[in-house]
């Protein structure tokens, strides 16, 4: 009978984490379909909407690779409060002041909360399931941030089908969501600190083999980047914005559908087949936005998803983990500085290419590009294999 009410409250924690951990990423891409028109209001181009979207990476990449030692000194339970509590005043912030400058505050206070979860999240749910087996926390970790990564987006996308409008009802309905979270996640046990005089700071490192899986995950959420930010501008000019958060949720969630395949292969196996589905994928959606045939736009950002959440990020970070032996959280702190910079950069070069030359031709450039990294990126994992 006691081990029955432990199991009961042990899953209910894992649940209640798992929970919070949704509202968290569910808040990164709430406001994803409002781009376009928050540029338009504000008299801005697609350049501008891609800095305030790369404000994210700003919050993220300080926090992930230098404050990498903060749980051991407060604990997982604060970290994760934060987070909740920085993922509604940044949706609070849209509502108050719905413009791009409000939008790029909103995503670096974004960026610090997916940072600090991302520090402690698979740890404090290992913690909470206590169980000698990882597996399980990690599929509540990848099942439940998967999902918000896209929801939000999608949520949006079915109010704005209803009433257009910069404010609507899904940034309401996600501060209740928000605050509930931030109740339950109070009621969850935690580790106290555990090693007060740890170095925060955690600089990242390359192990031997290790840089050509940072590449693909560099080119992958490149991708993911561009889908989020810039496509619902090249759906615009064919009416069908209202359908990007849709395009947002199937390249960010639809990917976990595809990590119980992914787990099979060696790592470098199934970073290569990532990499080869890629570029196929990039040109489906280009091609879909580009002649405004909706339904190749969101094949394509599956079969993206695949590549990007499934093969390559898990094969990927495998890799890289295996690589590194002693050093595995420098080396994992790499992996995600190009991560991060692939999420930023390109989406940047390309936002300013559409307002100086035209989306034709700036999408094409990126998929030159993007064609471009993934050979070398196969040829060095290839090298790797030999």
């Amino acid at each position: 009978m006691k081990r029955a009410l432990n199991r009961t409250i042990t899953q209910r924690s894992a649940v209640y984490l798992a929970f919070a951990l949704c509202m968290i990423t569910t808040a990164v891409n709430l406001q994803a379909p409002l781009y376009d028109a928050l540029a338009a209001r504000d008299g801005l181009g697609v350049g501008a909407t891609t800095l305030a979207f790369a404000c994210y990476v700003a919050g993220v990449l300080p926090v992930l690779l230098g404050l990498n030692g903060l749980a051991d000194r407060v604990g997982r339970k604060p970290l994760i409060i934060a987070a909740l509590l920085l993922s509604l005043m940044a949706t609070a912030m849209i509502l108050i002041a719905p413009n791009l400058v409000a939008l790029g505050v909103a995503r670096f206070l974004l960026g610090i909360s997916m940072g600090l979860t991302s520090a402690v999240a698979p740890a404090y749910m290992q913690l909470l399931v206590d169980g000698d087996d990882n597996r399980l926390a990690t599929n509540y970790v990848t099942a439940s941030t998967s999902l918000g990564f896209g929801l939000g987006a999608a949520v949006t996308s079915l109010f704005l089908f209803h009433t257009p409008s910069v404010s609507p009802p899904s940034l309401w309905i996600y501060l209740v969501a928000a605050s509930l979270a931030l109740m339950v996640v109070t009621t969850l046990e935690d580790s106290p600190p555990s090693d007060t005089h740890r170095s925060l700071l955690r600089l990242p490192s390359y192990p031997r083999g290790a840089f050509a899986f940072g590449l693909a995950i560099l080119l992958a959420w490149a991708t993911v980047g561009l889908v989020i930010a810039i496509l619902p501008s090249a759906l615009q000019r064919h009416g069908l914005s209202a359908w990007s958060g849709f395009a947002t949720f199937g390249i960010c969630s639809c990917g976990v559908l595809f990590q119980p395949w992914a787990r099979r292969f060696a790592p470098r196996r199934a970073t290569l087949l990532g990499l080869v589905i890629l570029p196929i994928a990039y040109a489906l959606i280009a091609w879909g936005a580009l002649q405004g045939y909706l339904a190749a736009v969101l094949l394509g950002t599956v079969a993206a998803s695949s590549a990007c959440y499934g093969f390559i990020y898990l094969g990927g970070l495998s890799g890289v983990l295996a690589a590194a032996d002693a050093s595995a959280p420098e080396a994992s702190a790499g992996y995600f500085l190009m991560a991060y910079v692939g999420f930023s950069l390109p989406v940047i070069t390309t936002g300013a290419l559409i307002d100086a030359v035209g989306h034709t031709l700036a999408l094409t450039l990126f998929g030159f590009a993007l064609l471009g990294g993934v050979i070398t990126a196969l040829v060095l994992l290839r090298r790797a294999l030999t």
